[in-house]
């Protein structure tokens, strides 16, 4: 690629097509994949619901102003606070998502100080890359957002960083690009518990765990919590551009015209989409979802989690990391699974992290961790 920056790492390997779970290159090669595009494509691709609902939206507009009425994107709120009295803001992606929630959260409460934790991941632009605790992802950027602190994450000692001096704490429910780090039901409560106490708002970053990627519509849900506000994208139009913050309706006083807003944000053709991808999120498709993820797991104890390269395995639902051994490479790796025809990612801490789309077979499933598991045994072999 000659015009464009070198932002990303990429590998030589262009995709031109995508049918259910399987991507094609440009050489004809095929791929299983584990990555859904990083957790975006969790419905597959040319899912034919989806894209029906793209379609029909298509010759009637694709881009309005925010100027005016659009119960296009009520209709998609609607189905995101579920119930509850919440509103929502749309976005085009996580990072604007979060820096939606630092906002709101500061002009809200009239404080300042916020609590994120390290190894986290809240986005790349300068309010969410200050809330992320990866000092490499903020080399080179200073000075950045004041007010912001970290916390280690699991760990008790963190429940004396929420004070009432703080404005809100964010988290992820499973740090997906630190490493695929879930977090224990218990000190998760304590820290709802303490945010309560302390009136300190609790932000739930759900751009990666969210859309179902757990076996939840959002992971919080299977740990009994209840954020004030809680973020998602990714998955949320199975790859077209959209993301939302969504708060306590009780927020609305700090969130009014001109406090915020975005050109594109509630895109038609997103919503569209959005709208498709949320009335599929069922709870017959969720419970399905479980059973899937538990079926993978038992076979990764099986076949991965002994293997002498593989240090442990860690995540929720299917977001899954397996953490590689120091001399183990996981770019040698995922190169050499893509040569064996599975597409995989990576994470923080030597991780190879997997997203397969939520749609995919139990039996495409088992393939790709078999695949695995005899990848990395070469890997043993070359060792010895």
């Amino acid at each position: 690629m000659k015009y464009v920056y070198p932002t990303y790492q990429r590998f030589p390997i262009e995709i031109k097509s995508g049918q259910g779970v399987r991507l094609t290159d440009a050489h004809g090669q095929t791929y299983l994949d584990f990555t859904s595009g990083i957790g975006v494509c969790n419905f597959g691709y040319q899912n034919p619901t989806i894209q029906a609902a793209v379609q029909a939206q298509l010759p009637k507009i694709w881009h309005t102003s925010n100027l005016y009425e659009n119960t296009l994107q009520d209709a998609v709120a609607k189905l995101l606070v579920h119930g509850e009295d919440r509103l929502v803001f749309f976005a085009n992606s996580g990072t604007e998502a979060n820096e939606a929630a630092l906002k709101l959260a500061r002009k809200y409460t009239g404080k300042t100080k916020i609590l994120a934790f390290y190894q986290s991941f809240h986005g790349r632009t300068y309010g969410s890359m200050s809330m992320t605790g990866n000092p490499s992802i903020q080399a080179g950027y200073a000075p950045l957002v004041p007010d912001v602190a970290f916390a280690t994450y699991n760990d008790p000692a963190a429940l004396a960083q929420i004070t009432p001096d703080l404005a809100a704490v964010i988290l992820e429910v499973v740090q997906g690009e630190g490493g695929v780090f879930a977090g224990q039901k218990a000190w998760l409560q304590a820290v709802q518990a303490k945010c309560q106490a302390n009136q300190v708002l609790l932000i739930i970053d759900e751009v990666q765990t969210g859309i179902g990627r757990t076996g939840y519509r959002f992971a919080y849900e299977g740990y009994g919590l209840d954020p004030d506000i809680y973020t998602t994208a990714k998955g949320l139009a199975n790859g077209l551009p959209v993301g939302a913050m969504v708060g306590r309706a009780q927020f609305a006083s700090a969130f009014g015209p001109g406090s915020h807003g975005s050109t594109f944000a509630g895109n038609a053709l997103a919503m569209a989409a959005a709208q498709a991808v949320l009335t599929n999120l069922t709870p017959t498709f969720l419970t399905d979802v479980q059973a899937k993820a538990q079926q993978v797991w038992q076979a990764l104890d099986q076949q991965v989690a002994g293997l002498p390269m593989v240090a442990r395995l860690t995540g929720k639902g299917l977001m899954i990391g397996i953490h590689l051994v120091p001399d183990v490479s996981v770019v040698k790796v995922i190169t050499a699974l893509q040569q064996a025809g599975l597409l995989t990612l990576s994470a923080g801490d030597n991780t190879l992290r997997l997203l397969p789309p939520l749609v995919m077979s139990v039996e495409d499933l088992l393939a790709g961790v078999q695949t695995i598991a005899t990848v990395l045994a070469q890997f043993e072999t070359e060792a010895v």
